[in-house]
């Protein structure tokens, strides 16, 4: 394996859907951050205007940080008219590099905006280091690598492409297509995956029914399931049948786990990776803190001393964020049957985010409660920089506002808590607001049922044996209990708001929408009806 000095750090990349979640990544370790506005991105829930884009960027830079925007859906003839207004702003804010996809938006730009760096989305599905020789000839200065490419051709594409910048997925959500390109949505839900507005069809609950030959329908129930087998056979492997099962939740015939790499960071980091990236602008403050301070402790600890560098305390912290079970992807180069999760699409954690400081009036803390809270929680505020977390046992809480003391309090319309500095008997005051400066996050623990915490266990040794972290292949838990509800995806007409998201087909040619169009055209780029 091809191998880098020390002296070459690689950037720890973070999502930013929204300017607090920016903000949070960067105060816990963010190298770079990555945002968009909800019409020119693949995330249309992500909730910046360009003004908050404006200010994202001041934030940044006054830091030392940078900030990339994307720009990476597939463009329909709507959204060329939107591009000229789009890059006379971005001129204007200067962010460190455009995330593109599109080759007719890429070479838009170079012609448009030539002084703009450029970076090659994973949607455009560079596997080879033939693609990413040809985006470095148009003018690409880095290239993000497709989900599907594994460690060992990426050591290839490295080795032959030196001098552009390369950049690797390491954490967050898969998708079982190819890098996203996905038509299931779309089909399924008439939301266009590719223009940021998936309904994520691959982690619905799908039903097997069996049919007669005169047509009655057969409903598979757990009285009958087991009068009956079903099997799949591939066309060049005959006699070998794959069976088709389905327990009292249903059947997640297309969940993928979770990727983490955290077992196998030393192989980027030693390879040389410009770029380590986390997926989840959709997710919360808290994820962004947690992943955030995880991967910077890590490759710090790393860079400081490779031949000591273990994983398992890094890895033990992001198990305490609510997943669908990790995986190493494609690291290896074939996924392995721990890759997915057949049993249901629902995540699970130990820990739930508590909330988080929005200021210090004087001495004490004013605290967002994001959960609820009850007589007796114990908190744990997560400074960042710091791998211990701060410990405060609550008995009662204090309404920011009103001064009212009550046993519990619940989140909604921005309910915040005062905590006194002085609550926290163990810490000098002005040591303590140092260390827990505002978006500083806190989590508290979570009362698992036996269904949940065995699933949350199999979950955990599963990657601990694909990584080889665990020698023993101890059986996966079976997860047992009461069936599990999900909420049914809403489909055609009704699946759409009418604020006007990029990818919803139901907006942009039903009749009903037609006086929304007009009047979306008048709004500003990012903004919604």
């Amino acid at each position: 394996m091809m191998t880098t000095s020390t002296s070459h750090r690689a950037e720890l990349l973070m999502p930013a859907g929204s300017l607090s979640k920016l903000k949070t990544a960067i105060l816990y370790g963010a190298d770079a951050v990555y945002a968009g506005t909800p019409d020119l991105s693949l995330r249309t829930q992500s909730s910046f205007t360009l003004e908050e884009l404006t200010e994202g960027v001041r934030f940044a830079h006054e830091r030392g940080k940078k900030i990339y925007l994307t720009l990476n859906l597939f463009t329909h003839n709507k959204d060329v008219e939107k591009l000229p207004l789009f890059v006379k702003t971005v001129r204007k804010v200067k962010p460190d590099g455009l995330i593109v996809s599109d080759p007719g938006v890429f070479h838009f730009l170079k012609e448009h905006a030539p002084e703009l760096e450029l970076h090659v989305s994973t949607q455009a599905n560079a596997c080879s280091w033939l693609t990413v020789q040809s985006w470095q000839k148009q003018g690409a200065s880095l290239c993000v690598l497709a989900r599907e490419v594994s460690f060992g051709e990426l050591c290839e594409i490295r080795e032959k492409c030196p001098d552009i910048k390369l950049e690797a997925f390491i954490h967050g959500a898969m998708c079982m297509t190819y890098s996203g390109r996905c038509l299931l949505s779309n089909f399924l839900a008439e939301r266009g995956a590719n223009q940021g507005n998936c309904a994520q069809s691959c982690r619905w609950n799908y039903k097997v029914l069996a049919r007669t030959k005169d047509g009655q329908e057969v409903e598979i129930t757990p009285d009958n399931k087991d009068d009956y087998d079903f099997f799949l056979e591939e066309q060049y492997r005959p006699g070998e049948l794959m069976k088709i099962e389905e327990d009292e939740r249903g059947s997640y015939i297309m969940n993928a786990k979770d990727l983490c790499l955290m077992p196998k960071l030393d192989d980027y980091l030693a390879l040389g990776v410009d770029s380590l990236k986390v997926e989840g602008r959709n997710k919360s403050e808290y994820y962004a803190a947690i992943t955030a301070r995880a991967y910077r402790l890590a490759i710090d600890a790393w860079y400081a001393s490779p031949e000591d560098w273990r994983p398992d305390e890094f890895l033990r912290e992001l198990y305490t964020l609510q997943s669908r079970g990790y995986s190493l992807g494609f690291h290896e180069g074939r996924l392995t049957n721990l890759a997915h999760n057949y049993d249901r699409t629902d995540t699970v954690g130990g820990w739930l985010y508590a909330g988080a400081i929005t200021r210090w009036d004087g001495d004490d803390m004013i605290f967002l409660i994001r959960n609820p809270l009850r007589a007796g929680v114990i908190l744990e505020f997560l400074a960042p920089g710091h791998f211990e977390p701060i410990r405060l046992r609550l008995y009662e809480f204090e309404n920011s506002d009103t001064g009212q003391m009550t046993e519990k309090v619940a989140p909604g319309q921005g309910r915040s808590i005062r905590i006194p500095a002085a609550a926290f008997h163990s810490e000098d005051t002005v040591a303590l607001k140092s260390l827990l400066p505002p978006l500083s996050v806190a989590r508290t623990q979570t009362e698992l049922s036996e269904e949940r915490r065995t699933l949350l266990e199999g979950n955990l040794i599963s990657l601990d044996m694909e990584s080889g972290l665990r020698d023993s292949a101890d059986e996966r838990p079976t997860v047992k209990g009461k069936a599990h509800v999900g909420k049914a995806p809403t489909l055609g007409l009704d699946s759409c708001c009418g604020l006007g998201c990029n990818g919803c087909l139901m907006f942009w040619n039903d009749p009903r929408y037609d006086k929304a169009r007009e009047t979306l055209k008048a709004k500003k780029i990012g903004e919604m009806l």
